[in-house]
């Protein structure tokens, strides 16, 4: 026999009329929250003083005050920095870092703002690098001017990131396969495609899984190299690539905000359903949009192997991912993500000579982790509810 009982269940729904500040308060709380409970990992992984270590991280990545100071009393007086290349060094390594990781998380939030979950950005990146490469050994000469050169190679990181990115949004769009999956998947043919050439195909010079140097007209001149003119700037090795993310922010803040093409993504992002009643063809915003986030991810690539001057089996796998924290984050505003990045980058330059190696992709995780958890809390609320289950009917009692 049923018996009448109380049942409860959990329900998840969201805060209505929530202020625009809690967003930017949840993502503070977040960070902070974050960095607590990455001071308890450091503890176990063996840092006897994580605040300590956090300072050390802040130092490596930016500098001091002191640093700071002396570098702009040299900037302005033309004369040598009196640390040497420890004046602005430690800020330059971090524009380096920042670079791609601006374009990747990028990238992701052109691609989020659509409800599209792009995982597939580091493989973007990796095909923007091989074409980019493709374009400055292979196929102009070594004598090609520099701002020509340059602006081939990113024009062939782009439509390779590209042609990447519409792949997965063809899928989805046309067969509504999870982009999930095949961007993830797409990783790893990227990875491989790249070995190939670079590790035991055409392009490895002998053993040294590299294509070798690039010409100079295919790498990002360094602060460094203008040392005659701005004595400061010796052994800087900052490079104009971090404009490139720059201008990409700008653009697609110009788009999302000022332009009828940012505010369809916008509908569709919000309500798929309205933006189909409204007209608006979402398949084709779907292979858009996914195109534009590849592409994004292509120059990230390209960027990458015209600062580092070659592309080798060790190109580093992971900016991508990086570049999905640096959305989520940033909250998918474009000019956020430029600040974030670079956040990122001092993060990555401050855990360099940290023991043990991981340390980095630990706290990426981390604030990735809480800070989604903080979000979840502030917008949405969970609620336990009693719902008593009815007594048997008459037949059901007859019947028992």
């Amino acid at each position: 026999m049923n018996l009448p009982g109380t049942h409860y269940r959990l329900r998840i729904e969201s805060r209505s009329n929530l202020p625009a500040w809690v967003g930017a308060v949840s993502a503070i709380i977040g960070v902070f929250l974050a960095l607590v409970v990455g001071g308890f990992m450091l503890r176990a992984a063996g840092a006897t003083d994580p605040i300590g270590t956090y300072i050390e991280i802040f130092k490596e990545g930016f500098g001091t005050p002191a640093d700071w100071a002396a570098g702009l009393h040299a900037l302005f007086t033309g004369t040598d920095c009196p640390k040497g290349m420890q004046c602005f060094g430690p800020f330059s390594d971090t524009l380096v870092k920042a670079s791609p990781i601006m374009l990747t998380g990028l990238a992701c939030v052109i691609a989020f703002r659509m409800k599209l979950w792009n995982i597939g950005a580091d493989g973007q990146m990796f095909l923007g690098a091989w074409a980019a490469t493709a374009v400055a050994v292979f196929l102009l000469p070594k004598t090609t001017p520099r701002p020509v050169m340059l602006a081939a190679m990113a024009v062939a990181g782009i439509l390779a990131g590209m042609a990447y990115g519409v792949i997965p949004g063809f899928l989805k769009a046309r067969l509504n396969i999870n982009e999930i999956v095949t961007t993830l998947m797409l990783n790893y043919v990227a990875y491989l495609w790249v070995e190939y050439f670079v590790v035991v195909g055409p392009w490895s010079l002998g053993d040294f899984e590299s294509t070798g140097r690039f010409p100079t007209s295919a790498t990002w001149p360094r602060l460094t190299d203008y040392v005659k003119q701005i004595p400061v700037a010796a052994g800087l090795t900052a490079h104009p690539g971090i404009f490139l993310g720059i201008a990409a922010a700008l653009l697609l803040t110009w788009i999302l905000y000022r332009s009828r093409w940012g505010y369809e993504i916008r509908v569709i992002g919000n309500n798929p359903k309205a933006a189909r009643y409204a007209g608006i063809d979402v398949a084709r915003n779907i292979i858009l949009v996914m195109g534009l986030s590849g592409a994004l991810a292509g120059l990230a690539g390209m960027n990458e192997v015209a600062a580092q001057r070659e592309l080798n089996g060790r190109f580093q796998q992971g900016l991508g991912f990086t570049g999905v924290i640096v959305a989520w984050l940033a909250r998918l505003n474009p000019i956020a993500a430029i600040f974030v990045a670079i956040l990122f980058g001092a993060l990555l330059v401050g855990t360099q000579l940290i023991q043990p190696q991981g340390i980095s992709s630990m706290l990426q995780g981390v604030i990735l982790f809480v800070v989604v958890g903080t979000e979840l809390l502030f917008h949405y609320q969970i609620k336990l509810e009693k719902a008593e289950s009815t007594a048997p009917s008459a037949a059901e009692a007859s019947h028992d």
